[in-house]
Formats: structure tokens, C-alpha cells, sequence
């Protein structure tokens, strides 16, 4: 049986002021993720947190679930603050040799461009090329790629099971950004098999900035030291009456790089965000986002732009003769939410949004263009 996308919709109270069409710069939050919050703050008040080590029970429930999201085994699920946390997690945690290069891409999202004041401390170089020359660039120097699955610009979405296979026998380890897409289409680490992802709850995943999960795959955690430790990096953190002084003896899974306490409330709410797309199904939810937006750009190629090609679920689009930003400025003063990036009107929609959002956009774009 199909989703119901209408009940669905009203999880978000948001979309009762706003067309909400910019889950690339945030998502909208449902009910059960705010009530999730909720919950936890309540408990707070009644245990007086003397429950707290009941919490990482929880937090164990929410490593399968997200294991389950990405397909891999709950011991490969580790969880950080950001997107930027995980990238330095990764990089820091590497051991460089004068003239290790890593690769991106030339229009990538700044987390992967900037890393490059990171790696002058150890001798290495970024290196940014345009897609087109990803393949040729890789060197017998390359010791890293970092890629977005899908790019917040332009939509592109890289092939990544292809660069994976490409990479593999080289040596390269690729690390890839989910941000831009988990939660609104199926990512299988199994297939893609990536040495590092990254993702950030709060676009896709609908959850309160701080929610956010890496996958490292076993291999790498083999070589991949912790860059940050804490009260919880030796195995036995769980003695807290005794805890263990002396050298942290790590565990084996992807917990070994959390270390101190995690933002709990955040992570509450994305369970209860996870336990709401599994229910209603990744396979279901990336048909309806990438139908939502091959709509979106056909409305839009009917409007005279030129639009980003169907691979995605972030449209881009230029239309002639507007600023895009200042056009996205003109929208949001009707309660539409789009935005601008790097000269293209950008349009996200994600599962709560509906035909009758793509239909206001149209006539508001319309009265827009008339009035210009």
C-alpha cells in the first residue's frame, strides 16, 4: 500500500504558514521529533538524570536504526555534532606524508574545499577539478576523495558506486557527505561502499542541528586513530563507578571516536525522524521526492529556465534575465521558501510537500515575471 502523503503532512506544523520548498538549507521538523524532545526533557526532570546511562541504550536503538537507513551493521554507525566534525574526524585521524594529495571536486560544498588549511599542517594538498577530469586526476598521490552525493549548488548527483570501484584497486579512500541527500533517497553502503560517510540530520533528516551520524567501514577504523577523547573512549566507559585510568583501550566499533557526552535531545529527535521514514519506506520516499521535482523542473522548463537534468532531488534553475537571489528574496516574502546559490534559483522539495506547492510556486513565479 502506498503512502499516505497528505496525513503525512500534517506531522509538520510548519507547512501551515510556509510552502516549504528549501530542505536543502533546512528541513521542516515533524511533530513526533519535537515531541521526542520533549519526552527526554520531561525525563530529565523526573529521574533527575540519575537515568543517564539508560539514554546510550537508546543511543545503541538509534545506531541500528541508522544502520538500517544506510544498510550496514550498527557497529559501523559512530555520531558527531556536524558534517565538519566528521570530515576533521576522518583527516586528523590519518597518518600524511609530504605530498599526499586529496581530491574534490571544483564546485564542491565549501566542508570539502576548505580542508585544504587543514592538510597544509601535514605536508599534503588539495587538489579541485572539474567532474569531467575526476578520473585522470587520480594520482598514485591521491590518498583521499571527498565527494557530496548530491552537490548544493548545481544537483549534481555523482556516480558513486562507479567511483568507488574506480578508486578501490588505487588505494584512494573515498569519503562522501550524505548531507544533501540521506533521508530523501536511498543510500546502500553496501553497494556504494565508501571507506567514510558522513550526515548531517538537519536538512534531510529533518532533526535539530547536532544530530548527526558518520559511517566509517571497518577497514578504515583498523588504521583510523581517534582525534578526540574523552570519558567514554575506553571500552569499558559503562563503569562509571570505577572508570579505567591510564591509556583508553578503544573499542573496535565506530563508537571509539565519540568520546565525551553527545547532544542527547537532538538525537532523540532523530530517532523518532528515523522510525518515521523506515516506516514509510526509502524506496517510497525517494519515487515521491524525485517525482515532486521532475515536476518541479518541468513547470519550470515551461517558464522559459534552463534547469539541472534529472538525477536528483535539488532543482536548479536559471531563469532569463533574474537574480536569483533577489528572486528568492521575493518569494519568501510570500511564504515560499526557495533560495539562491551561486546564480541559480534552488528548489528542494522532500517528502511533505505536495503537487499544490509546485502549482503555487508556478503562479507565483508567473505573477513574478508580469510584474517585471
Amino acid at each position: 500500500m502506498g503512502a499516505d502523503w497528505r496525513q503525512l503532512r500534517a506531522q509538520f506544523p510548519a507547512l501551515a504558514q510556509w510552502s516549504h520548498l528549501d530542505t536543502a538549507t533546512y528541513g521542516a521538523s515533524p511533530r513526533c521529533a519535537t515531541e521526542a524532545v520533549m519526552r527526554h526533557l520531561a525525563r530529565r526532570d523526573e529521574f533527575a538524570c540519575m537515568d543517564f546511562l539508560q539514554w546510550f541504550d537508546d543511543l545503541d536503538r538509534l545506531r541500528t536504526a541508522c544502520a538500517r537507513l544506510v544498510n550496514c551493521r550498527a557497529d559501523d554507525i559512530g555520531f558527531v555534532v556536524s558534517s565538519s566534525a566528521a570530515m576533521a574526524l576522518m583527516l586528523h585521524g590519518l597518518t600524511w606524508h609530504a605530498g599526499d594529495e586529496v581530491l574534490t571536486l571544483a564546485d564542491e560544498f565549501p566542508n570539502q574545499l576548505y580542508v585544504s588549511a587543514l592538510l597544509q599542517r601535514y605536508g599534503a594538498q588539495l587538489r579541485t577539478v572539474p567532474w569531467p577530469q575526476f578520473y585522470d586526476s587520480v594520482t598514485p598521490r591521491t590518498r583521499v576523495a571527498l565527494l557530496s552525493s548530491v552537490n548544493y549548488a548545481t544537483g549534481f548527483r555523482a556516480p558513486l558506486e562507479q567511483i568507488s570501484q574506480f578508486l578501490a584497486p588505487r588505494g584512494v579512500l573515498l569519503y562522501v557527505d550524505g548531507t544533501q541527500s540521506v533521508g530523501a533517497l536511498q543510500f546502500d553502503v553496501a553497494r556504494t561502499r565508501p571507506a567514510f560517510l558522513s550526515v548531517n540530520a538537519y536538512k534531510w533528516l529533518m532533526s535539530p542541528n547536532g544530530a548527526a551520524f558518520v559511517y566509517v567501514s571497518p577497514q578504515l577504523r583498523a588504521s583510523l586513530a581517534p582525534s578526540v577523547v574523552g570519558w567514554r573512549s575506553d571500552v569499558q566507559w559503562r563503569e562509571v563507578q570505577q572508570l579505567h585510568h591510564g591509556e583508553p583501550r578503544f573499542a573496535d566499533s565506530a563508537e571509539r571516536y565519540e568520546a565525551g557526552m553527545p547532544p542527547f535531545p537532538s538525537l532523540y529527535a532523530l530517532g523518532a525522524v528515523i522510525e518515521l521514514l523506515l516506516e514509510v519506506g526509502p524506496r517510497q520516499i525517494e519515487a515521491r521526492v524525485l517525482q515532486l521535482a521532475a515536476q518541479t523542473r518541468s513547470m519550470l522548463r515551461e517558464l522559459g529556465a534552463t534547469v539541472n537534468a534529472d538525477e536528483s532531488q535539488i532543482v536548479t534553475a536559471v531563469l532569463p534575465a533574474t537574480d536569483a537571489a533577489a528572486l528568492a528574496a521575493k518569494l519568501k516574502s510570500r511564504r515560499i521558501l526557495t533560495s539562491a546559490r551561486h546564480g541559480r534559483l534552488r528548489i528542494s522539495p522532500h517528502l511533505y510537500n505536495s503537487e499544490e506547492d509546485i502549482h503555487g510556486l508556478r503562479s507565483a513565479l508567473i505573477g513574478l515575471q508580469a510584474r517585471s
